[in-house]
């Protein structure tokens, strides 16, 4: 077997089962989860319709990795429409299986095992395929501390030089999982520099890009560095999807766009690790790429939702309404600062709402893990199941007043 597969760790809803092994909660209380970001609003029917369409005619041939060329072209437009970016769809763009997959196999392509010290660097807290992607790939992940006091902003100024000078990929999130937080330009600029001086690549995961809550869209990676000069958007790529902008989790849908550069070998390594997109996934996509009316209605829905919930958790935790995406990163009362899956555990025993323990979203670093202390809430469901959560969540805190003061 591969020796790299033991350096691997639990994956945080395998340590969450494990948290709750032999809890049973209330039994007159039905199980509420938000725990798990897989959105829960209804798939429009047009996306359903076009997947239905195509399958008396894309099953009976394989697909090319590369993607059919009215894909490419829709993810293209797409670029055009939201960032007023125009990219060559036939080398700039490349359909894939969801962002997941993406950035699992773009490390695998971008990494040189052979290096010395070969380096991943990611935020921290982070998405833990970021993680498993740098050590199946066999270089060294580096956790990059947050500062709350900044809403988690990743403290880019404080890895070492001779950190960047072995990194050659570096992952980041924005709209941040799970913080929400959107990355300004001068972020950008100073992430820009870096790879000019040191030659890494720039992974930027930006899968919770539609849904937000300021009158501004959030600033994208490409989009970032086109208004930087960086038109050629030099070892520079975006990861978008369309599982959270168009309630498709189970379409497995996205793509990748940026350097022209980084995406003909990334097609190389798809090609032979099997990655073609279904032909009847392409046209549920193409038509879901093409629409904009169900995202704006989408983002409404979460608006609304975020607006009728956050009041109610904000006077038992400490949390404010995030820049974007649909989690809440909330801290627990202070009595169970030092132990958040302590509380998560007694939360679900009591109240049947499962939450996702903030330790277990992040590494420890400098002897301290950045994710102690804090929960994180997918409102991912209908607003009624999110509201009687937060209520639950509310009087949990209120039930446990020692704990709260302590």
């Amino acid at each position: 077997m591969n020796p790299l597969l033991t350096k691997l760790q639990p994956y945080p809803f395998e340590r969450l089962k494990q948290l709750f092994s032999g809890v049973t909660p209330h039994p007159q209380l039905k199980p509420i989860s938000l725990g798990i970001g897989e959105p829960k609003h209804a798939t429009p029917a047009f996306i359903q319709e076009a997947l239905k369409a195509s399958v008396s005619t894309g099953l009976s041939a394989y697909p090319a990795t590369a993607g059919e060329p009215a894909l490419r072209q829709a993810c293209a437009n797409w670029l055009q429409t939201r960032y007023r970016l125009k990219l060559d769809p036939n080398t700039q763009v490349l359909p894939v299986n969801g962002s997941r997959e993406a950035l699992f196999a773009l490390t695998q392509t971008v990494i040189d095992p052979n290096r010395a010290g070969a380096t991943v660097v990611s935020p921290n807290p982070f998405y833990q395929i970021y993680e498993g992607a740098a050590l199946l790939a066999g270089a060294t992940p580096y956790y990059v501390p947050s500062d709350p006091a900044r809403n988690f902003a990743n403290d880019w100024d404080s890895v070492p030089a001779e950190v960047w000078a072995k990194t050659q990929l570096l992952f980041v999130c924005s709209p941040g999982n799970p913080t929400g937080a959107v990355m300004p330009l001068s972020e950008w600029k100073k992430l820009f520099d870096l790879s000019d001086q040191h030659g890494f690549v720039i992974a930027s995961d930006e899968c919770y890009s539609e849904i937000y809550f300021r009158e501004e869209p959030p600033l994208g990676g490409l989009e970032a560095a086109h208004q930087l000069g960086r038109t050629d958007f030099k070892r520079l790529i975006a990861f978008t999807s369309l599982s959270k902008r168009s309630n498709v989790p189970g379409l497995r849908s996205g793509f990748v766009a940026g350097d022209a550069a980084l995406i003909k070998p990334f097609l190389l390594y798809r090609t032979y690790h099997g990655s073609a997109m279904s032909p009847v996934v392409q046209a549920a996509s193409i038509a879901a790429w093409s629409d904009e009316t169900h995202v704006r209605d989408n983002r409404n829905q979460y608006r609304a939702k975020f607006a009728q919930v956050t009041p109610v958790l904000a006077e038992v935790l400490n949390l404010a309404l995030p820049d974007a995406s649909f989690y809440l990163w909330a801290g627990v009362p202070d009595g169970w600062q030092n132990d958040d899956a302590a509380f998560a555990k007694a939360l679900y025993a009591e109240e049947g709402v499962t939450v996702l323990p903030g330790s277990y979203l992040a590494r420890d670093f400098n002897g301290k893990n950045p994710g102690q202390g804090r929960i994180r809430m997918a409102l991912v469901a209908e607003t009624p199941e999110c509201l009687e959560a937060a209520q639950r969540i509310a009087r949990f805190v209120r039930a446990h007043p020692q704990k709260a003061a302590a």
